[in-house]
């Protein structure tokens, strides 16, 4: 899924509203995991000056940023740092696993070439998904529509729960990006598609 899917999703699975301190917490936690490839990719791009193509398709597969990223998406070692700020009591920092967690589960299920290693690293075992959420060869069209209908509906849910207007603004913001870039992709250039279509003949 992308980043800001899981940011508002994980969000109505955990928020609390007679926790709203909670909220930055989840929201942390849910993009925690992706940190490595900003991070990587801002290397590549900003440093090394390289394409977006080479990024995606060498960079990333790289045996470092792949261990990297694996890491943040790793099932076990989330468990384990869960488990560990339970015992000290540090209720936030716990908040924070628990979103990453479900990040990383969310990802399971909708991850087909580039499916990460949830098991690292005690695995090297990847779940090769039949779908993908942004590849079109494995129903990424699909996939990616049943997110954005899953986002704005959780956005409906979570709306009236947040307190701040910088949230709410935000929730509002990812959407519009979301509903704006799927139609241009399925309207404008579908029509140029046809015009192109109609010159031929």
């Amino acid at each position: 899924m992308n980043t800001p899917s899981h940011a508002i999703l994980n969000l109505a699975i955990l928020i609390d509203p007679q926790q709203p301190t909670a909220t930055l917490a989840i929201v942390c936690g849910a993009v925690l995991p992706d940190v490595p490839m900003f991070v990587m990719y801002f290397w590549a791009k900003v440093i090394c000056r390289q394409s977006d193509y080479q990024i995606w398709s060498e960079t990333y597969f790289e045996s470092f940023w792949q261990n990297f990223t694996h890491a943040f998406h790793s099932i076990p070692l989330a468990l384990i740092s869960i488990f560990i700020v339970h015992y000290f009591g540090w209720w936030q920092v716990e908040i924070i696993g628990i979103s990453a967690l479900l990040h990383a589960l969310g990802d399971l299920p909708v991850h087909n070439e580039d499916a990460h290693r949830h098991f690292f690293p005690f695995s090297n075992y990847r779940f090769i998904s039949p779908i993908s959420y942004w590849n079109p060869k494995y129903h990424g069209r699909v996939v990616s529509l049943m997110e954005k209908l899953l986002v704005l509906i959780a956005t409906f849910y979570i709306f009236p729960l947040l307190q701040s207007w910088v949230g709410k603004g935000s929730l509002i913001a990812v959407n519009l990006v979301y509903f704006s870039g799927y139609l241009y992709v399925k309207l404008f250039c579908r029509c140029q598609q046809i015009n192109k279509q109609k010159e031929l003949y």
